[in-house]
């Protein structure tokens, strides 16, 4: 009787951490290459708002960039507007950006 209430009390935690990982793989992911059409860094330097046009279909979108590294690449002009960008974000209604490179190598 013990071995089978607790192979029920597993089976019941596995199956809700299972779920919890499952909810948060399926977040809608956006992805993008294009030239940076604007670049808008915010009065206090802690994050920016960068404009993408898809190289396929010709849409915009505007993302929000709060990574130290891209925000330092935008002050010291390493990216600037013109440059042709590989972004990744979450859409999380800011459109929070994951991943935002050059594609280029130099």
């Amino acid at each position: 009787m013990k071995s089978k209430l607790s192979t029920l009390a597993m089976t019941i935690v596995l199956g809700l951490s299972g779920a919890t990982f499952s909810a948060s793989a399926w977040a809608e992911e956006g992805k993008m290459v294009g030239p940076v059409t604007k670049i808008t860094i915010a009065a206090d330097g802690k994050s920016a708002t960068a404009i993408l046009k898809d190289a396929k279909s010709g849409e915009a979108a505007t993302l929000t960039v709060t990574d130290t590294l891209t925000l330092d690449k935008f002050k010291d002009k390493r990216i600037v507007e013109g440059d042709e960008i590989r972004a990744r974000w979450e859409k999380d209604g800011k459109n929070t950006s994951k991943s935002f490179k050059k594609t280029a190598g130099c």
